[in-house]
């Protein structure tokens, strides 16, 4: 048995648009967008009723990418929770990045939430985490050489 790729990382969203435009503008690039309902999409996630809106987005170069998915039915009925460091369960997603100074100041101009300054990890790494729409966590590393 071999695992040979991680394939995509979904994320729930009810502002599908502005997550959309926040990777978007981020460098990522739209690979995909559609619709899904019916029993196999309800028994696939355990859910009945279920009809979802999705966007799929990705490096131009990579094979990996972020799946955007916004949940027509059924509804969330809590909003969204804001999440720390240090809560249970997938926290972040981390991207390498070129420039993280100027990286970090295009994401200020555009209202994110920074909440680290960057720092730089021994010899290897500066690193950044930034907050994006709906409280999606972002680490920004960029690898010194």
């Amino acid at each position: 048995m071999k695992i040979n790729r991680i394939d995509h990382v979904s994320i729930n969203v009810n502002n599908l648009s502005e997550a959309k435009a926040f990777f978007i503008d981020l460098g990522l690039e739209v690979k995909g967008e559609w619709e899904m309902e019916g029993d196999l999409m309800g028994y696939a996630v355990g859910l009945n009723g279920v009809k979802v809106v999705c966007v799929g987005l990705g490096m131009p170069d990579g094979q990996t990418w972020i799946e955007l998915i916004k949940f027509l039915t059924p509804s969330n009925e809590e909003d969204i929770q804001p999440s720390f460091a240090n809560t249970l369960g997938i926290r972040h997603i981390a991207f390498a990045v070129e420039d993280i100074e100027a990286v970090v100041a295009k994401l200020k101009k555009r209202g994110t939430e920074i909440f680290s300054k960057i720092q730089q990890y021994e010899e290897n790494y500066k690193l950044c985490y930034v907050r994006g729409p709906e409280g999606i966590i972002l680490e920004l590393a960029e690898e010194l050489s």
